[in-house]
């Protein structure tokens, strides 16, 4: 009776396991299909100011502007600034781990690295790191905000400014479908036109045609305003995109999960019947045993 005892237990842990992974497979569903709609809705807005960029870029010539800063400026202290973007949570499967893993390896090709981080579980992870942790942000789990891009967006523009480092990149988790999600490193600062170009490319299918406009009072403070909104909107795309890609990672992996325990619940009911039906016979036998003892 104590076997029997101890399987019960199991089998009722494991039922409470699989209430907890199943609902937040179904919550992580639910964030997914939000954080999509959110993104599809926010992007052609960030679309037209990198449309607008390009046209002054490509009308005006070479704008002179401090975003464009030459990439090793010589006889410098030339820094980088990596900003990853991680969960607050964990139960995602390996969505952290490749954010860690590309990390490590984009600051092993760039010059002195300091990072700029965004998730409780990255802080942990590269508090032990040897690279300097300039800031830490935090949205508690929460899909970031247009305003919680803006934060961050200021920050990196004003230390880019005053020259505390040279390049800005950014690593996030790109969703390319639901079972694809890869980390992925980007350049944000210096600007690049190229780059530009190779975004509209991407976003629109098409290479965008060299047009003239002109702009008012001039192409520099125009395409100075732009920078802050087109850097927002990077920051931004990259938030929502890891967002939902955590979303499917977990989903993923509360999945794997329900399916573990359900495997292990399958499992302990056969020895659950098992020591049921050892039980039941052995009493059986006793009876039978009695009973003859009595009638001999």
């Amino acid at each position: 009776m104590a076997n029997l005892r101890d399987v019960r237990l199991r089998m009722r842990a494991i039922r409470q396991t699989l209430q907890v992974t199943k609902a937040m497979n179904l919550i992580s569903t639910a964030k997914l299909r939000k954080g999509r709609r959110v993104l599809e809705d926010t992007e052609p807005y960030f679309t037209r100011i990198q449309k607008s960029m390009f046209d002054i870029l490509s009308s005006a010539g070479q704008v002179r502007s401090q975003f464009f800063k030459p990439r090793r400026p010589p006889g410098e202290d030339y820094r980088t600034a990596i900003m990853a973007i991680t969960s607050d949570k964990g139960l995602a499967g390996g969505y952290n781990a490749n954010i860690f893993r590309q990390v490590m390896d984009l600051a092993g090709r760039v010059s002195k690295p300091l990072l700029i981080l965004t998730g409780a579980i990255g802080q942990r992870y590269f508090i032990n790191s040897p690279y300097l942790i300039l800031e830490n942000f935090s949205f508690r789990s929460q899909m970031p905000t247009v305003e919680d891009a803006k934060e961050i967006a200021d920050y990196l523009i004003s230390q880019f400014e005053w020259g505390m480092f040279g390049e800005v990149y950014v690593v996030y988790t790109h969703m390319y479908s639901s079972i694809k999600l890869l980390p992925t490193e980007r350049q944000i600062l210096p600007l690049d036109l190229g780059r530009i170009q190779e975004d509209l490319s991407r976003a629109e299918g098409q290479e965008r045609a060299e047009l003239q406009f002109e702009f008012l009072p001039s192409p520099e403070e125009v395409f100075n305003a732009l920078v802050p909104l087109y850097i927002k909107g990077i920051v931004y795309g990259s938030l929502v995109e890891s967002y939902v890609s955590e979303q499917s990672a977990r989903m993923a992996a509360m999945d794997e999960a329900s399916k573990s325990a359900e495997d292990m619940l399958a499992g302990l009911r056969i020895s659950y019947n098992r020591v049921r039906q050892a039980g039941i016979t052995n009493e059986m036998s006793e009876i039978v045993s009695g009973s003859a003892a009595l009638g001999g």
